[in-house]
């Protein structure tokens, strides 16, 4: 039996799922921002903008404790280096100056945007 290269795609609607997954993850791979950043430092600035979005700002300390991502003194360096490269700002909340909350800045919520643009595109149907 001769198997062709180019045979039916399945369309089930599990797997177009799964291949929308995969072609938004190529997206997110692609960095449109000119500051590279490494998967943790991503991982880690996503994490800080999520919890914005849903109205939890994180703190500096709670960033600082997600071991999954490094030591302490390495998620140190990177909210450092986010701050540096203008994607995560530091504040202080109204009536608490001792905690500083992690926010993301416009350059951020400008990528985002532009991801959002990408995910919309790659979910539209393909013209006929």
């Amino acid at each position: 039996m001769e198997t062709h290269i180019f045979m039916k795609k399945p369309r089930t609607p599990l797997a177009e799922a799964y291949f929308l997954f995969l072609q938004l993850a190529k997206t997110f791979q692609a960095d449109p921002c000119e500051l590279a950043m490494d998967a943790n430092e991503r991982a880690l600035l996503d994490a800080v903008a999520l919890r914005w979005f849903e109205d939890r700002p994180m703190s500096v300390r709670e960033a600082i404790a997600m071991d999954h991502l490094g030591s302490p003194a390495t998620l140190h360096k990177r909210i450092s280096r986010l701050r540096q490269k203008d994607m995560l700002v530091a504040i202080n909340l109204e009536g608490d100056r001792r905690a500083k909350y992690l926010i993301p800045s416009e350059k951020t919520l400008k990528l985002f945007t532009e991801l959002g643009g990408h995910m919309q595109k790659v979910h539209q149907p393909a013209a006929a």
